[in-house]
């Protein structure tokens, strides 16, 4: 059973599109980089963080979510590809 507090913080929407597994990998990486954008532009809306800060962090995630699609549809073994809420090796 779905937990209502996860489901409303981190909404999955269901890929849409040419089921291959690249690309709902690709999706769900999308997926992440935009809930966190969300979250960052929250902070900084609310003075919890400042603008360079979120920026930083933006531009950062906006790095790892090219760095994952290049990875994905450019090498052979795109399965060890790290998602975003992983740290590269």
């Amino acid at each position: 059973m779905a937990d209502p507090k996860q489901d409303m913080l981190f909404p999955s929407y269901p890929y849409r599109g040419e089921a291959q597994p690249k690309n709902i990998v690709f999706n769900s990486n999308l997926q992440e980089f935009a809930q966190r954008v969300a979250i960052i532009c929250a902070l900084e809306s609310n003075g919890k963080i400042d603008t360079v800060h979120a920026y930083e962090q933006i531009k950062q995630l906006w790095k790892e979510l090219k760095r994952s699609k290049k990875a994905i549809y450019e090498d052979e073994n795109w399965q060890d590809v790290p998602t975003l809420d992983e740290d590269p090796a």
